[in-house]
């Protein structure tokens, strides 16, 4: 299968999965409607796909949230196959996946170090214009 076909393919996994879990079809109380799929890599072979998890919620949350989905995983490959016409459909493996919060986290961290930068600057700017009055 052709490379852009292996990403609409994982692309349509995501989807559906999302719906799924918006929909609260899965029935497992771990599975919160929070969580979100951020990618899915298929294998070039169609035999397995990784489904990369994350959501704001704290860390041991996200991986309860994984392990639901995980426990779920036959009725959610069921359920998409069925929507999906493709010869073979691959077996997931639900990953906790944090590099949306890590980004926030960065974001954060660069802007408290903006804000200090410039605090700083203002600090010295102003010494400066005490020091010219004198």
């Amino acid at each position: 299968m052709g490379e852009f076909r292996m990403l609409k393919l994982g692309e349509q996994i995501r989807e559906e999965i999302s719906q799924l879990i918006m929909r609260q079809k899965i029935k497992d109380p771990r599975v919160s409607t929070f969580l979100s799929i951020n990618r899915v890599e298929v294998a070039r072979d169609l035999a397995y796909a990784n489904v990369y998890v994350s959501s704001f919620l704290n860390e041991s949350q996200i991986k309860k949230g994984v392990e639901g989905l995980n426990s779920a995983r036959g009725f959610i490959q069921s359920s998409i196959a069925k929507k999906l016409t493709i010869r073979q459909f691959p077996k997931l493996t639900f990953l906790v996946d944090m590099s949306i919060k890590e980004g926030f986290e960065m974001v954060n961290k660069l802007n408290r170090l903006e804000a200090e930068e410039n605090a700083a600057h203002a600090d010295v700017s102003s010494t400066d214009e005490k020091e010219q009055e004198s």
